[in-house]
């Protein structure tokens, strides 16, 4: 068991807290039961880290409490962490038929619901600009509630995709409130995929300039929907 804060070990596990560290080596921090579990299932555990005495099935490291405290997120974490493995996040899905796209979203809860809703309403693939909250930041591995290790996720310009994606004969739907049609206007088409923007600004003018067309859902008294629910609503709207 390690016990000490000092140890080369946990110095080299805690530098993972940080993103910069987290891309170069490929690697990545969960905590607790459930999002280890979800991880198992698709073989992405490198390393469990425990204050339990249980053997686990992968390579276990044994620590105290103290230093589980300083390599956990929360105030009161749970008696397990696991290092697991980055996907291949830079590949489109090339056959798929729905595609949920993010331009420079930068609120973890949001990445993490629209995560777990295009998971739900059967997304082929979530496309997240460079630009978007890190994907393996602590809060947004939270807020999948273990969709991270289910749905198909690509980091990339967000120009390219778009491209790529019109090649393959997709229509890309840009959501915005200016020069925009009622959602209730289009009809569903076999390949569709849709640019929710930053909560602040939206989809910005490069990104619907490559869009097909322009989409925006009808509401009362309110100016703005949070992007989270935009996108539940897009989604489910236009299921397969």
């Amino acid at each position: 068991m390690i016990t000490s804060l000092q140890n080369e070990t946990i110095k080299e596990i805690v530098k993972l807290k940080q993103k910069k560290y987290r891309d170069e080596k490929k690697m990545f921090l969960i905590e607790g039961f459930h999002l280890i579990e979800e991880a198992r299932k698709k073989h992405s555990i490198l390393q469990i880290i425990t204050t339990l005495s249980d053997d686990f099935e992968e390579e276990t490291l044994h620590v105290s409490q103290n230093v589980m405290n300083k390599l956990a997120f929360t105030r009161s974490p749970q008696p397990i962490m696991a290092i697991c493995r980055q996907n291949n996040h830079s590949l489109i899905v090339e056959d798929g038929q729905r595609y949920l796209l993010l331009d420079r979203v930068q609120d973890p809860g949001n990445v993490g619901t629209m995560m777990r809703t295009a998971l739900a309403f059967g997304y082929d693939q979530m496309i997240m600009s460079e630009d978007c909250v890190d994907l393996y930041n602590d809060k947004v591995i939270r807020a999948t509630q273990g969709a991270l290790f289910q749905m198909n996720v690509c980091v990339m310009n967000l120009k390219d995709a778009i491209v790529f994606l019109k090649h393959q004969g997709v229509d890309v739907y840009g959501t915005c409130l200016r020069d925009a049609s009622s959602i209730e206007t289009y009809q569903v088409k076999d390949k569709m995929a849709f640019v929710m923007g930053n909560e602040g600004q939206g989809v910005c003018d490069e990104i619907l300039e490559l869009c097909q067309h322009r989409l925006y859902i009808p509401i009362q008294t309110v100016e703005s929907l949070n992007v989270g629910i935009a996108s539940a609503i897009t989604m489910y709207h236009f299921q397969k």
